[in-house]
């Protein structure tokens, strides 16, 4: 019998009695538990506070067409920094990715335009490769340069290639946007269920509504690369090896796995969604056309979005939808929906302190308890929020978030180490 190594699968755990413990629920399974909560206390936010915003179809279909860029970008994170290599340069090559969009619809449609927009996020993808696995740069630093040359690089392609076609460096001509379907049978039946103002019933319609009305093949494409990818990664030898890389690279390379091929395949794969990610800001209906820096930091929320999915496509998903959300209410709703998620978020922190009590967990009740007395504070002061703060919802939500998310966070143990080929630990 061969003797054990890191790639094979840890055997299970045993319980203190010396017997293996209870089977925990599949992922697919706590999934829906979450979304059915989370469908809860939206709808009873929605029904104490009298703003149907929260979970109108309108809100939805708003929150989808925003959190796919988060997404796109936070997936690419996922593929790169499971290898090992931490790549903060995401922004930077969303950025690439956006030009090459808009380049590629105006001279051959959509399709050519997200083609144009992979290509060249997969370009500053391998740059980060050549810096960070070849030379060994530090992966802040590389990703800080990539972020400030993308960015250049787009600056000087607009001006060189726009300019003369709208006469604006900044902004490209108006491009072709992708087509969007609906399931119109469905869609009408949801809609006469949202209208009839049903607690919870017309809530799940609205939202479910929103969801499958003006879908664009984008989208489609963006919700399929999340059950590929985690097969991808975690079904298949490429995957095991490529996450080997991210976990022990010595370990990885004494088996036989070419440690620098996966990781320049991860990160050329990650730039590509990075830029796909782009893409989706200019190609989707509703969207502008090419615009000097129209990111505005959604690389650095995919990547925080990654983080509270530790590191996973399923959790990856849902960090999406919550940052997507925040955006989107504050779209369709304004200052008065986006105070009346404070008040959702009290009831959720309220029952996250009852479950930290049965816990016995008294610090994380307090410090529950606190949080949920200072945002009922905040609700209850204020009939709107000031007009100032509203456009910065997603960011309050992405602190939040990561703070609530980070004692439970595992990444790959050699993330963002430096690796030589034959050298040891």
């Amino acid at each position: 019998m061969s003797a054990p190594t890191d790639l094979d699968p840890a055997p299970a755990p045993m319980t203190a009695t010396g017997g293996k413990p209870k089977r925990r629920l599949p992922g697919w399974a706590r999934a829906m538990l979450w979304a059915a909560a989370a469908l809860v206390v939206l709808s009873t936010t929605s029904y104490l506070t009298g703003v149907p915003d929260l979970t109108s179809s309108n809100t939805s279909q708003t929150a989808l067409r925003l959190a796919l860029p988060i997404l796109l970008a936070g997936l690419g994170g996922l593929w790169a920094e499971r290898s090992g290599v931490i790549n903060i340069g995401l922004e930077g090559m969303m950025i690439l990715g956006t030009w090459g969009a808009a380049w590629g619809a105006y001279y051959g449609g959509p399709w050519a335009g997200l083609v144009a927009a992979i290509v060249l996020g997969a370009l500053g993808g391998l740059l980060h490769a050549i810096a960070t696995v070849t030379f060994n740069v530090n992966h802040i630093v590389s990703g800080v340069a990539l972020n400030l040359l993308g960015l250049g690089v787009a600056k000087y392609l607009a001006s060189l290639v726009f300019r003369p076609l709208s006469g604006n460096p900044k902004q490209s001509p108006p491009v072709e946007k992708f087509d969007t379907y609906s399931a119109t049978f469905l869609s009408d039946w949801l809609g006469d269920l949202e209208d009839a103002q049903r607690v919870g019933i017309s809530d799940a319609a609205g939202i479910v509504r929103g969801l499958i009305t003006g879908v664009s093949p984008l989208a489609m494409l963006a919700i399929l690369l999340i059950p590929v990818s985690y097969w991808v990664l975690w079904k298949t030898r490429f995957g095991l090896r490529l996450r080997s890389c991210g976990e022990n690279p010595v370990a990885a390379e004494s088996l036989g796995v070419n440690v620098y091929v996966h990781k320049y395949v991860a990160l050329a794969v990650s730039g590509g969604l990075a830029g796909m990610g782009g893409a989706s800001l200019v190609l989707l209906p509703g969207g502008a056309d090419y615009l000097e820096n129209q990111t505005n930091g959604r690389g650095f929320i995919g990547l925080a979005a990654m983080i509270f999915g530790n590191w996973r496509p399923g959790g990856l998903l849902g960090g999406a939808a919550l940052f997507g959300y925040a955006d989107g209410l504050q779209l369709s709703g304004g200052g008065e929906a986006v105070l009346a998620l404070l008040y959702g978020a009290v009831i959720l922190l309220g029952v996250i302190v009852v479950i930290q009590l049965v816990r016995r967990k008294w610090v994380a009740a307090a410090l529950g308890l606190a949080g949920a007395l200072v945002l009922y504070y905040i609700y209850w002061s204020n009939d709107e929020l000031p007009s100032d703060l509203i456009p910065y919802s997603a960011h309050f939500v992405t602190i939040i978030v990561l703070a609530v998310a980070s004692q439970r966070l595992r990444p790959p143990k050699k993330i963002g180490a430096k690796y030589r080929r034959g050298e040891g630990d």
